[in-house]
């Protein structure tokens, strides 16, 4: 079989082309052929191994379209990932407001919206500013640091683990549980996080007990622990999922994110010299990080009737990923796309989604984390340049680097 990577992308034919294929990512997001779609076949069938396929959409206002129709295109049917039971069995996923539709989705959403409001979130600066700080004070003497292990790991996880109320003590654990959560996303076989929400459902039973006993109500698994939806207590499969999902979605994006972006700073090192003079370029700047990154790359949906999407007629209960990283580049929407230009007016990108229910909840700490990690280490990192080959994570859903080896000029730890 020839490698996709020796078909240039704008030779292969659209219709033979299985975009899920990871040759096409071995250095990031395909751009070059995701365009040639969007021109072309911005709603396609896609072709999957062992027979059957799907639609993938590629263009921004299909994306936006399918996202907003709920009731066209259901999370709940079948999932987000294209085998249902990608990661644990459909049954136990359907508790996650990933996998919900409305009504319910909108009940459960509530329970931890407040935590996430533009106050609550202003309210965490000081304290992830200082988690910044004592994270780059532990390497910044050095000169050299992984940024993706040494920066962009430490300070989402931690920022999450604070949120949970979790000690501080258990964050190897939880990196190591997150970690098999993000690979169970990309085992051959399905299921795979089963032996980790095993070691969660212990975890958070101590967890519930030693807060209860402290009295405490002011961590979001107290309010999980003492949330109702028609008028119940959550049971414990739907607390389990909850906290699962926030303490790997709530790091793993903004993770992702970081370190994708400072790779894209430092391979434009005008922005990242503009960005050092006048950190107030940081908000846009971190929109277009967000856009150019775009770091899950997609969902998928499950038509729960014949429609039309695109122009193509899409049969009840075909599968449909929504290509998000795809959507933040369209050319109908964005100037000059593949140029990186953090003085871009703050573009309408689906690095949170498509738009609809399912924005997003925890997109106000994550521009918060992103940018308070973009200025310290800006201000800090004096000299700041790649130092070695960057890893990725082989993977067509999610664009994430394993390792960033940068060098810089040794500084001094901040004093207090």
């Amino acid at each position: 079989m020839t490698s996709t990577m020796e078909i240039p992308a704008g030779a292969a034919k659209l219709d033979e082309v299985d975009l899920f294929d990871l040759r096409w990512h071995a250095d990031g997001p395909p751009h070059e052929l995701l365009a040639r779609m969007r021109e072309q076949a911005p709603v396609r069938w896609n072709p999957l191994p062992g027979g059957g396929g799907c639609w993938t959409v590629t263009g921004h206002a299909e994306v936006s379209q399918a996202s907003r129709d709920t009731a066209t295109f259901s999370s709940h049917e079948g999932g987000i990932l294209l085998h249902p039971d990608q990661v644990l069995p459909l049954d136990v996923t359907r508790n996650l407001l990933l996998y919900m539709d409305p009504p319910q989705h909108t009940k459960y959403r509530l329970i931890l919206q407040k935590a996430f409001t533009p106050h609550a979130v202003r309210e965490l600066e000081a304290s992830i500013r200082a988690r910044v700080t004592r994270t780059i004070d532990r390497f910044i003497e050095s000169g050299r640091a992984d940024l993706v292990a040494d920066l962009a790991v430490p300070v989402p996880l931690g920022v999450v683990t604070e949120l949970l109320g979790v000690p501080e003590e258990d964050f190897d654990r939880f990196l190591a549980w997150t970690t098999q959560v993000e690979e169970a996303t990309r085992a051959a076989e399905p299921e795979a996080a089963m032996d980790v929400f095993g070691h969660l459902a212990g975890y958070l039973n101590e967890q519930i007990a030693r807060q209860s006993a402290e009295g405490r109500t002011d961590t979001i698994l107290a309010k999980l622990r003492d949330a109702q939806v028609d008028g119940r207590p959550l049971n414990d499969l739907e607390v389990l999922v909850f906290f699962a999902l926030l303490a790997f979605a709530g790091h793993d994006t903004s993770r992702n994110t970081v370190s994708s972006g400072l790779l894209a700073l430092m391979q434009h090192p005008q922005a990242l010299a503009e960005l050092r003079r006048d950190p107030s370029l940081t908000p846009a700047a971190v929109e277009e990080i967000l856009r150019w990154t775009s770091v899950v790359q997609w969902f998928s949906r499950t038509a729960m009737c014949d429609t039309e999407l695109g122009g193509q007629r899409i049969a009840a209960g075909d599968r449909v990923a929504l290509w998000y990283t795809s959507a933040s580049r369209d050319e109908k929407v964005f100037e000059e796309p593949d140029r990186f230009d953090i003085h871009r007016a703050r573009p309408d990108h689906d690095a949170f989604g498509g738009g609809g229910r399912h924005f997003c909840l925890g997109a106000g700490l994550g521009r918060l984390d992103i940018a308070v990690i973009l200025e310290e280490t800006i201000r800090r990192l004096d000299g700041l340049r790649l130092d070695g080959e960057v890893g990725r994570i082989p993977s067509h859903w999610t664009n994430a680097l394993s390792s960033l080896p940068v060098s810089f000029t040794p500084g001094a730890r901040e004093a207090g």
